[in-house]
């Protein structure tokens, strides 16, 4: 019976994938194998030894603390691409709010109750104040091409928009998912120099924290209109704020609430929406459960953010163990191992083995039983940081 710990209210439709006889799920639970989580804190948070797994339900993992998990072994996955399309919709959403003072004009047409009458004609000779540019022919920046970059660059060209991306990282699949409309810029200062819009997609890592900020405002085009629907970090709100006053920036639509920010007429602020849609979090959490699942019950690794993709094609083995061993991506790991389940005359039937920068990774397929005594061993060997044994 593997134990799921659950720190929010996760998907009805997801938690249904644990199959209900082999999986115990709780908010509160003793000695968990794996916590599932979406935005809550895991900080401060004290794991018991017990924990092997975590995941999130989102592509953020801010709120967990990734190299001390990995120091200790656990594995954390996340869900690229679950939220995708809610996110590229609240971005299209944006380009069209921060272009055309909708919510400014709706405001207002509030203010004739009790005209009467009077009410078309006002609204008729008022509607001058909100008028707002059209965004087709413009020219979209999108900086970060992942799963959502590369979704909303495909929809603004089919909006008409000439879009640039950037994205120095891009990944094979997401090169693949690009419309041919979409043009690739060399360098980030080639889109601000550019872009009458600009889209923030990539996370937030001490490379990118403050990305936006007074230098990068200063070569954009005057009147430039900025969406970060990402990571809050990601922008300088000062320095855009500044860019606001001096009319550098036309708009800016966050999804990241700040007291000065909610200060300014000429910023849009979101309360973190980018997935807040009931698609979005069941596709989250369908992904997330198939991850926790697939790496409790045979050890393959998907969408982890700390240790290497791995994983066997082969079914457990009948009469035998799989083990999942987590080292140190150091010479001679893998043959002490080998050497251990060799002086026990045990055979291998299948091995794999990833590394992922320091850390590395093992599923060794072994025909016999493995007993205690060998995983004791293995256990003791120097730089081995997890040791687990899978039965059918």
């Amino acid at each position: 019976m593997y134990k799921i710990q659950t720190l929010n209210k996760i998907s009805a439709e997801g938690l249904s994938k644990f199959p209900r006889d082999d999986y115990e799920i709780a908010s509160e639970i003793v000695n968990p194998d794996a916590i599932l989580l979406r935005s809550a804190d895991m900080h401060s948070m004290e794991l018991p030894a017990s924990v092997k797994a975590v995941a999130r339900a989102g592509a953020g993992t801010n709120n967990i603390p990734i190299p001390a998990l990995t120091e200790k072994g656990i594995v954390v996955f996340n869900t690229p691409g679950a939220n995708a399309n809610a996110v590229r919709e609240l971005v299209l959403l944006a380009l069209l709010m921060s272009s055309r003072p909708v919510l400014q004009a709706t405001q207002w047409v509030k203010t004739l109750q009790g005209k009467g009458a009077e009410i078309a004609e006002l609204a008729e000779k008022g509607k001058a104040q909100f008028i707002g540019p059209e965004i087709r022919g413009k020219t979209l920046g999108v900086i970060g091409l992942g799963a959502i970059g590369a979704m909303v660059a495909n929809s603004a060209s089919d909006l008409g928009m000439n879009v640039i991306g950037y994205d120095p990282y891009i990944s094979v699949d997401a090169a693949w998912s690009l419309s041919r409309a979409v043009h690739k810029a060399e360098t980030l200062d080639a889109i601000l120099t550019k872009a009458d819009y600009i889209t923030i997609h990539v996370p937030q890592t001490p490379d990118t924290k403050g990305l936006i900020n007074a230098d990068r405002i200063k070569v954009m085009k005057n009147g430039v209109r900025i969406i970060n629907l990402a990571r809050g970090g990601l922008v300088v709100n000062a320095d855009v704020l500044e860019g606001l006053d001096s009319g550098k920036i036309a708009c800016f639509v966050s999804d990241f609430t700040d007291e000065e920010l909610l200060k300014n007429d000429k910023v849009i602020c979101l309360p973190h929406l980018g997935a807040s849609t009931p698609e979005a979090e069941e596709n989250c959490a369908l992904m997330a459960v198939n991850q926790l699942r697939l790496f409790l019950e045979t050890g393959a690794i998907i969408n982890s953010v700390n240790f290497p993709k791995c994983k066997i094609d082969d079914p457990l083995p009948a009469k035998g163990t799989r083990l999942c061993i987590a080292h140190r991506n150091i010479p001679n790991m893998v043959g002490q191992i080998t050497t251990i389940l060799a002086n026990a005359s045990l055979n291998i039937e299948g091995m794999v083995n990833q590394n992922r920068g320091d850390l590395a990774y093992n599923i060794i397929d072994v025909e016999t039983k493995v007993g205690s005594d060998v995983l004791n061993k293995l256990r003791t060997i120097s730089d081995v940081i997890t040791v687990r044994p899978i039965e059918a």
